[in-house]
């Protein structure tokens, strides 16, 4: 790795790191750095560094780099051997001496004027990360629909299948306290596009806090990303995260506020695992409600569906979620996830009852999809603090 710098020697009190990542980008290069420096000098209220992050560009991008790093102070120029936006993230957040690091697309997409929205949390000590995001209401967005149908689905995908919060994985302006990224990155594998969704996921479970700043942004008509190669990649990479989570792998050290607000003891592994098995009994259900709807009325196709899969259900949860073996009371935990199935049917029933006569199959299954959904959580909190509690069948 080769570093040249021209940054003054006076010391502010806070100091924010700002990494542009670049292959290739001699074109556009000069032209966003040169407004970005002007724009933090004249209006960032606290002291800031540039790192121009050359991955392995084979045109002349580093040698534009290194004489911006000559001419414009706060600039410094890091060059890698080998290609990948979060290879080079990781290289410059883990040396970072800075209070918080960030980092934006060499194309400046997004306006500038989020930029102190998205890191004051952080020196506040609020938030432990920030994203700009383009999903919410607030932010104004320019570009095609191909690539807004892409990004909502994405997100859509993250929230559905791995729980996400967090509303824009993929927008290319991030900041994060420099001791959160510090301690995350080691658990963080990808190296690539995918770098930055990992590195969210493994920080929403741990607690942490993430900020999210609506954001005007522009798309760039210039943008080589290959769409294709990079969704499939982020594909790979959720399945890899879903697996590391399930296993239990990728602990890392929290903030001492975070551990005293962790989940309940034994939670953390529960959670995934009956979302797991709430997925396959609701795939089981709806198949028989389809498929007994077609020869019996709804609200009977709706209670025989859901007795089926409760039973199987709650057989899934004791072994696979509370780790109970055995046929020691088997037969009464099966008796009383009953009640639980008894909370589904009243939902689901209720669901049923309120749509108008005459409506479309589709509209019945969205509407128990719907009663399901409250019913799962009731019956999560029944299998853990009464059937499978631990105390009460240590007794």
């Amino acid at each position: 790795m080769f570093c040249t710098s021209s940054m003054q020697t006076s010391v502010k009190t806070r100091l924010v790191e700002v990494v542009v990542p670049v292959h290739n980008e001699q074109r556009a290069l000069r032209e966003s750095i040169v407004r970005l420096h002007g724009y933090l000098t004249r209006t960032f209220p606290y002291g800031f560094r540039i790192t121009i992050a050359d991955n392995a560009s084979t045109d002349g991008t580093w040698h534009e780099a290194r004489l911006l790093a000559a001419e414009l102070s706060h600039v410094r120029a890091v060059h890698l051997d080998a290609k990948g936006r979060g290879r080079a993230l990781r290289q410059v957040w883990s040396a970072s001496e800075a209070d918080v690091v960030s980092y934006m697309d060499v194309d400046l997409s997004t306006d500038l004027d989020a930029f102190l929205p998205l890191v004051a949390p952080l020196l506040s000590g609020h938030s432990d990360l920030a994203i700009g995001t383009r999903l919410s209401r607030g932010a104004n967005v320019v570009r095609g629909p191909k690539r807004e149908f892409i990004s909502r689905a994405y997100n859509l995908l993250l929230r559905s299948v791995m729980g996400a919060r967090f509303s824009d994985a993929q927008c290319g302006f991030k900041a994060v306290r420099t001791e959160v990224a510090q301690a995350l990155l080691p658990a963080v594998e990808d190296e690539q596009w995918f770098f930055d969704t990992e590195l969210l996921l493994l920080a929403e479970r741990h607690g942490l806090r993430i900020h999210e700043v609506p954001v005007d942004w522009v798309d760039d008509p210039d943008s080589r990303v290959d769409v294709l190669r990079t969704a499939l990649d982020d594909l790979r990479g959720m399945a890899r995260v879903a697996r590391r989570t399930l296993s239990g792998a990728a602990r890392i050290p929290v903030p001492a506020r975070v551990r005293q607000a962790e989940l309940p003891r034994g939670m953390a592994r529960q959670l995934p695992r009956f979302a797991v098995v709430g997925v396959f009994s609701t795939l089981a259900y709806l198949l028989l409600f389809s498929g007994l709807r077609q020869a019996v009325p709804a609200l009977t196709a709706n209670a025989v569906a859901l007795l089926v899969t409760a039973v199987a259900n709650t057989a899934a949860n004791r072994r696979f979620t509370f780790g109970v073996t055995g046929s020691s009371g088997a037969l009464r935990q099966q008796f009383e996830g009953l009640i639980a199935f008894l909370v589904g049917l009243a939902l689901t029933t209720g669901g049923l009852a309120l749509l108008p006569d005459g409506v479309s199959h589709g509209v019945e299954l969205v509407a128990v999809v719907v009663a399901n959904a409250l019913a799962t959580l009731v019956r999560f909190l029944l299998l853990r603090v009464w059937v499978f509690n631990p105390r009460r069948n240590a007794r």
